[in-house]
């Protein structure tokens, strides 16, 4: 097999790809996608027969995800899981999940000379990863994640390891908020007590999908929880999403919010940062495309009381959202990564302005669930 030829890390790259037992001659690897979190690659081989195949390359960012043999322990459980259940339906499991590939010496990931943990899975051809969406687009996403919930219905989600903890604990980012609005460390506070009131003023609401899950409400679920269109594969033929990707972040959590923040990602017309917010503003039609096809994907699979809590995931996930923008402003913005000035305080306002379109039409939000239930 021949060596990549690559001026970034060539010779990691070289070493890890020597691990596993490609088809005939390496052609490349090139960087791929638009993820900023792990290292992924395309690698592209040719056997001595047929059309050249390709593979997705991934070495795992250890600074999100400091444990990734736990992270690596959930992937194969779920991927696993997952397969069966596509296998019981009829389906075709190496269209429909992600799998592995095995190291030479068998194993399901490869760590490198510095530490770092690698993966390799088959390129699932004849698909998109798209970034922006049309309400048809939307709702092939949501039937995806639907039936993403529908597959895992019967998965052991307590068994699942956290790989971020506290990722949608809401309570938790509400007390990071007042820690950081204490804190004041670039006396920011005094030119944003609008957007701090908003937070103070709802902080009750931190608590509702936290206080239904501890009282046996809300039930544990195996959850994705980065439910955005562009971690969705959709089938060039069909148009239907047929594959969930980047698994990383599921773990244990609460269907509400996977639904929620599908919902805050998708259901607007505006930028992330929309300085301008009477052109922020909570589309129901699209919320509603979301909602039938959600639970049209989730088949039947939820409880009553989720069903009467998605409402509230839309409005929680998106006030989470901003509590975590503002909290990143008033921190010093050291988190996510900006661009200018102001931006984390821009994206708050965002948030904030959904936050109170829902607010107003929660009750409409509520007659579109029982309307497809």
């Amino acid at each position: 097999m021949g060596q990549i030829s690559i001026p970034q890390n060539a010779q990691i790259l070289n070493e890890v790809l020597a691990a596993y037992a490609l088809p005939d001659t390496l052609l490349g690897a090139v960087r791929y996608g638009q993820g900023h979190i792990n290292d992924t690659y395309c690698v592209l081989c040719q056997p001595q027969e047929g059309d050249c195949v390709r593979f997705i390359l991934q070495g795992l960012s250890s600074a999100a995800f400091p444990n990734p043999d736990k992270l690596m322990e959930n992937f194969v459980g779920i991927t696993g899981y997952i397969r069966e259940q596509v296998l019981a339906a009829g389906g075709d499991p190496s269209r429909e999940t992600l799998s592995l590939v095995k190291t030479r010496d068998g194993r399901d990931y490869y760590i490198d000379s510095q530490g770092k943990y690698w993966r390799l899975m088959p390129f699932i051809e004849h698909t998109d990863c798209f970034q922006s969406a049309t309400p048809q687009l939307f709702e092939a996403s949501a039937r995806a994640f639907g039936r993403f919930q529908y597959m895992l219905r019967g998965y052991p989600a307590h068994t699942l390891h956290e790989t971020i903890p506290h990722f949608h604990d809401t309570e938790d980012r509400f007390a990071k908020f007042q820690a950081a609005l204490a804190a004041d460390k670039l006396d920011r506070a005094k030119d944003v007590q609008d957007e701090i009131r908003f937070v103070l003023n709802r902080q009750a609401d931190c608590s509702v999908a936290m206080e239904a899950l501890r009282s046996g409400k809300l039930p544990l679920r195996v959850t994705h929880n980065d439910t955005k269109l562009n971690n969705i594969l959709i089938d060039r033929k069909t148009g239907e999403g047929i594959c969930v990707i980047d698994l990383d972040t599921t773990m244990p959590g609460l269907s509400i919010n996977d639904f929620g923040d599908s919902i805050r990602f998708g259901a607007n017309h505006s930028r992330e940062d929309e300085k301008d917010l009477s052109k922020v503003n909570f589309d129901i039609s699209l919320y509603e495309a979301y909602t039938r096809g959600f639970l049209e994907g989730a088949q039947g699979s939820l409880t009553p009381a989720e069903l009467e809590y998605l409402p509230w995931g839309a409005r929680l996930m998106t006030l989470e959202c901003g509590i975590r923008f503002l909290t990143d402003y008033l921190d010093g913005d050291h988190y996510f990564h900006t661009q200018y000035a102001g931006q984390n305080l821009d994206r708050a306002r965002t948030q904030f302005k959904l936050v109170r379109d829902m607010e107003e039409q929660f009750e409409e939000m509520a007659a579109v669930v029982c309307k497809y239930m």
